[in-house]
C-alpha cells in the first residue's frame, strides 16, 4: 500500500474524523467471504494507525448476493446495532434507503465515479451508498480463432452471430459453441436480458415507474432464443447459468461468452485451455444500437442501527477513496470505481487487462434502481428462462414482465 498517499488521505480535509473518534470506538464491518477480507484486513489495519481510538473488527457470511441478502435482512429487519457497515450488491441500496436499513452519506462528490454508479447509489436525491469496487459483464471471445479466420471482434449482435458461424463451420467441432451466456433464472439472467433491450436505447424503469417498450423488449427474448435456435448457443442454454458459462469458456468450449470480470483470472490461469487465447471488449448492441454492458460490483453502506454513524461514514469514505482502489486493484485484482485508477501505471503493472476494462465500464448501466427491485428480478429472471426454455413465446413473455410489473410498480 502507498503509505504516502493513504497517510494524505486521512490527514487531508477529505476525510476529517469527528472529535468523537478520538474516544475509543468499535466498528464491526460486514464483508462478504468471497470478497478477499484477508485483503481489506490489510487495508483496516491500516486505517486504525492512520485514526487513533478506533478499531475495526470484520464479519464474514455469504459465498452469494442472495446469501448475504438473506442474512443482512435479517439483521436489518430486528434493527440489530451489531454491524456499522455493510457490503451490498449494486442492486440492493435502493432497498436499504427504503427500508430505513441505511443512512445518507453527506459531501461526496459522485462524479468522481464512474457515472452509473451515481445512479445506482442515488436515491430520491441522496447518496445512500459509496462503490467498495466495480464490475460490468464483458464479451470475452477467443483471439486465437478470430485471428485464424480472420474476424473482427463483432460490435453487433449479428456479426457476432455470423463470426461464430464461420468459426464454428470452420472448426468442425462438435462440442464448441459459438456463444455462451445466462439464461439459468438467475440474477444473471435479467442482464441478460437487459442487453439488447438498453442497446436500443429504452429504459425499463425511470423514477420507480415501468417504462416497458414493448418492441423493444420483445426483439431482445427472440435475439437470444434465435441464438438457440439456430445453434449458436447450445439447445439447452436455458439451463446456463454464471459460472457453467465460466468453466465452458475456461475449457475451450466457446468462441464467445458473456460473463463477469472474475472470469477473466480463471480463464488466464494454468489450468485453462485457452490461457493466452483471451480477450475483452464491449458488449455488441442490436443493429444501429448503441453499446452497453449491465452494472455490478458492491457498494459500501453505514448500517441505520449503528451507534457510531459518524465514525462509520468516515470509514467508508475511507474504504471508496482511489487510494484504496489502487491497492484492491493491485493486491486482490478488484476493478476500481474510479476512471483514472485503470490508467495508473503500478495497476497496470498489476493487471494489464484492466486497459481494455475502462472502456467496457464507460458503457455500464445499472439494473433498475427500485427498492422493489426482488420482484423486478424474478419477474424478468424466471420469464426469461420461460422464453428460453421453449415454454413461452418472446412476445407473449413481454406481456407478462409488462402485466406483472405495472402491478409491482405502481
Amino acid at each position: 500500500m502507498k503509505t504516502t498517499t493513504l497517510t494524505a488521505l486521512l490527514t487531508s480535509g477529505a476525510l476529517l474524523l469527528p472529535a468523537a473518534a478520538m474516544a475509543e470506538v468499535e466498528l464491526n464491518i460486514f464483508i462478504s467471504s468471497q470478497h478477499q477480507p484477508e485483503m481489506w484486513r490489510a487495508v483496516l489495519d491500516r486505517y486504525q494507525e492512520q485514526t487513533p481510538g478506533v478499531t475495526v473488527t470484520i464479519e464474514t457470511g455469504g459465498n452469494t448476493s442472495e446469501a448475504q441478502s438473506q442474512y443482512l435482512n435479517t439483521v436489518m429487519s430486528a434493527s440489530d446495532s451489531t454491524l456499522d457497515v455493510v457490503i451490498l450488491d449494486v442492486v440492493r441500496p435502493a432497498q436499504f434507503a427504503a427500508a430505513g436499513w441505511s443512512v445518507p452519506i453527506d459531501d461526496v462528490d459522485m462524479a468522481a465515479y464512474l457515472p452509473a454508479y451515481a445512479e445506482a447509489n442515488t436515491v430520491d436525491g441522496q447518496v445512500v451508498a459509496l462503490p467498495a469496487f466495480s464490475d460490468a459483464m464483458f464479451l470475452y471471445y477467443r483471439t486465437d480463432l478470430l485471428e485464424k479466420y480472420g474476424l473482427s471482434v463483432p460490435t453487433t449482435w449479428e456479426e457476432l452471430r455470423t463470426a461464430a458461424r464461420t468459426v464454428l463451420e470452420g472448426e468442425g467441432d462438435g462440442d464448441l459453441q459459438g456463444l455462451s451466456f445466462q439464461a439459468k433464472a438467475i440474477e444473471g439472467a435479467v442482464c441478460t436480458f437487459l442487453l439488447p433491450y438498453w442497446s436500443q436505447g429504452r429504459n425499463l424503469v425511470e423514477d420507480g415507474r415501468l417504462t416497458l417498450d414493448e418492441e423493444a423488449a420483445t426483439a431482445s427474448m427472440a435475439l437470444w432464443k434465435g441464438f438457440a435456435d439456430d445453434g449458436t448457443a447450445k439447445a439447452n442454454i436455458s439451463e446456463v447459468a454464471t459460472d457453467d458459462t465460466r468453466r465452458e469458456f475456461q475449457a475451450g468450449d466457446a468462441v464467445f461468452a458473456v460473463n463477469w470480470s472474475y472470469a477473466w483470472a480463471q480463464a488466464q490461469g494454468d489450468e485453462s485451455e485457452v490461457a493466452g487465447k483471451v480477450g475483452v471488449a464491449r458488449l455488441p448492441a442490436m443493429e444501429g444500437g448503441e453499446q452497453v454492458t449491465c452494472l455490478g460490483g458492491w457498494q459500501w453502506a453505514v448500517s441505520a442501527f449503528s451507534e457510531h454513524p459518524d465514525e462509520a461514514e468516515a470509514l467508508i469514505k475511507y474504504l471508496s477513496s482511489p487510494e484504496v482502489a489502487e491497492y484492491a486493484a493491485i493486491n486482490g485484482a478488484l476493478m476500481p470505481a474510479f476512471p483514472q485508477v485503470f490508467e495508473d501505471p503500478e495497476v497496470l503493472a498489476a493487471v494489464p487487462w484492466f486497459a481494455d476494462a475502462l472502456p467496457v465500464l464507460e458503457t455500464a448501466r445499472p439494473r433498475p434502481v427500485t427498492p422493489r427491485y426482488a420482484e423486478v428480478s424474478e419477474t424478468i429472471r424466471t420469464t426469461f428462462n420461460a422464453v428460453m426454455s421453449g415454454v413461452t413465446a418472446p412476445a407473449d413473455g413481454v406481456a407478462e414482465i409488462g402485466a406483472r410489473l405495472t402491478r409491482v410498480l405502481r
